[in-house]
């Protein structure tokens, strides 16, 4: 008689598993579905943030395009706001553009 295995009469007569261990594996068998899937869903919202990404990135060279073009319109308006002391003859004021709009009414 061997001390390592224990006899087949005993063996026959317990249950296979008890309730406890099928409901824990059953459980850990639907947590692991579920951190599957959790991953899953993480990867393809990572994929989406770096695809947003990516499209913002692709608009800096047009936003730096429409800053430099903001610049270069300011910069002409105030020239054209210095420049333009001379006014219109006979209109008696300095700035033409400048009479004409105060006197429009609103």
């Amino acid at each position: 008689m061997s001390l390592s295995r224990p006899s087949n009469a005993f063996d026959a007569l317990a249950p296979t598993e008890s309730f406890f261990d099928r409901e824990k594996e059953r459980l850990v068998e639907e947590i692991s579905t579920n951190f599957e899937e959790l991953m899953t869903h993480t990867n393809v919202l990572n994929r989406k943030l770096e695809e947003v990404f990516g499209v913002g990135k692709e608009f800096t060279t047009v936003a730096a395009l429409w800053g430099k073009f903001d610049s270069l319109i300011r910069e002409q308006q105030t020239e054209l706001a210095a420049s333009a002391d001379v006014g219109v003859p006979g209109t008696g004021g300095a700035n033409f553009a400048a009479s004409v709009n105060q006197n429009q009414p609103r």
